[in-house]
């Protein structure tokens, strides 16, 4: 038999975008339902040391966070759902969504907090240093490099302002691309090749990360000169790869206005996307910052802009009777 489930507020994803929304919105009387989605918890759960989120004088686990989040929005009313959605239907209200296993929700309104992942060069001992001197986000690592020589994969604007914001921490950083020339905006090309603290390596591929000591941790990269074919070994500590990260939107292609990069597109200021009764939150939205600070922010917003939606619905269906 096909189960259904109703709800004032469905959100998808269980980050910190979705479990503040979520937080929001129970304490606003709303019993939300959180569908977790494939990866639970989010990026975060996949973080070992946090030291920027705000409240925590030590540094925390990314994983303990999480479950942190997930019990305070427990506790105040949200229901949290393990499943997958694989169809939703935004033409009508309410929005019907259908999971995996046969369940359907059908949700006044929708908050839509399903992320996006770092895109990765896919090297098998790139996935064995993650954590371990292998990162995607200098932002959120590059502290931790104080002092130390670190490298940076890539050659759009990400990848330089990477390299450019780790010369706040490093006196020794390579970028490495694939080209002879970078994608990047000429502003920051011109800051990045001005910048004395920043060698780069053109026509170059990573081929391996290279662990050593004990505990195992990053020591080098094996960089492929592709116009020679030699192989060099760069002693690095911390390797950044900044290739781009693609927002989980799917779903959402032919119902929501996305932008070039297949982000949801929000109206300025808000959560508030091309379907009335439909917001966006976190990292799906937000292709700047991508923190876990700023995707709780976005989610109370969202929270607060479906709280809005309902009410102003509730009236116009109390002035029509």
């Amino acid at each position: 038999m096909t189960n259904s489930i109703s709800t004032r507020v469905a959100i998808l994803g269980s980050g910190p975008a979705g479990l503040t929304a979520a937080i929001y919105a129970a304490r606003a009387g709303l019993a939300p339902i959180v569908i977790q989605g494939i990866q639970p918890g989010g990026q975060l759960t996949t973080t070992t040391d946090v030291e920027n989120y705000p409240g925590f004088r030590d540094v925390i686990q990314g994983p303990w966070l999480m479950e942190e989040m997930q019990a305070q929005a427990e506790h105040v009313g949200t229901k949290i759902v393990w499943d997958h959605i694989a169809e939703v239907d935004l033409s009508r209200r309410p929005f019907r969504l259908s999971g995996d296993g046969g369940t359907h929700y059908f949700a006044d309104t929708l908050v839509i907090a399903t992320g996006a992942q770092a895109k990765w060069l896919g090297l098998p001992s790139e996935e064995h240093m993650k954590g371990r001197g292998a990162s995607a986000c200098a932002t959120c690592d590059g502290f931790f490099y104080r002092g130390k020589r670190v490298a940076v994969i890539g050659g759009g604007n990400t990848a330089v302002e990477e390299a450019l914001y780790l010369t706040n921490h490093s006196h020794d950083v390579t970028l490495i691309h694939r080209r002879d020339s970078l994608r990047a905006e000429k502003i920051l090309q011109d800051r990045l090749f001005a910048h004395p603290n920043i060698k780069l390596m053109w026509d170059s591929e990573v081929v391996e990360f290279v662990g050593g000591g004990e505990p195992e941790a990053l020591v080098g990269l094996d960089v492929l000169n592709k116009l020679t074919g030699e192989i060099t070994r760069v002693p690095v500590d911390g390797a950044f790869v900044a290739i781009g990260h693609k927002p989980a939107t799917e779903l959402f292609a032919s119902q929501l206005e996305l932008d070039e990069d297949g982000y949801i597109k929000v109206e300025l200021g808000t959560t508030r996307t091309n379907v009335a009764g439909v917001f966006a939150c976190g990292d799906v939205m937000d292709k700047i910052y991508r923190q876990a600070v700023t995707a709780a922010g976005t989610g109370c917003m969202a929270a607060l802009d479906a709280e809005k939606f309902l009410a102003s619905m509730e009236f116009e269906a109390l002035a029509a009777e």
